[in-house]
């Protein structure tokens, strides 16, 4: 039996575990809000729990965000079920998105809140984790592919 769209399915499994291996670590190592300077000054590991969405925006209001990633995560299910085969760019980037999806859903949904623990100082960025990460990897992808499929026409 062959899958459809097997990479999808594995990029969603890598992304989701690497996500909640990094979390657990950060957890079990580092007191809340303690720092570790990588470069310090630049780049550091601190624990933090966010309780909204990226950036922090809409802070304390998790429990329509756990149902957000939810349904997030369902749709993204369902579309690989049903959908064509996907070309290797759209494969990826949904699959980092599911992933990510994923795990800050776990986390909100166990936790009641996000673990967050990139820290880039220098340009002063919200503390973020790697399913963050993996959303944003997956749009560039999903962009990629889009310019992939629909060239721009050329002009004379």
């Amino acid at each position: 039996m062959r899958w459809k769209n097997r990479f999808f399915w594995i990029t969603a499994f890598v992304t989701f575990f690497l996500d909640q291996l990094t979390k657990y670590l950060v957890v079990k190592t580092f007191n809340l809000k303690e720092t570790l300077p990588l470069i310090p000054g630049v780049f550091h590991f601190t624990y933090v729990r966010n309780t909204g969405a990226a950036f922090s925006l809409f802070s304390g209001q998790v429990e329509w965000l756990r149902w957000l990633s939810l349904l997030v995560s369902l749709a993204l299910i369902a579309f690989a079920c049903f959908a064509p085969n996907l070309n290797f760019w759209e494969r990826l980037g949904y699959g980092c998105i599911l992933g990510g999806a994923m795990g800050n859903g776990i986390d909100r949904f166990v936790l009641g809140y996000v673990v967050d623990f990139l820290d880039f100082r220098l340009i002063n960025f919200p503390v973020f984790n790697l399913a963050d990460v993996f959303i944003n990897i997956g749009i560039v992808s999903l962009l990629i592919a889009n310019f992939k499929q629909n060239p721009a026409t050329h002009r004379d």
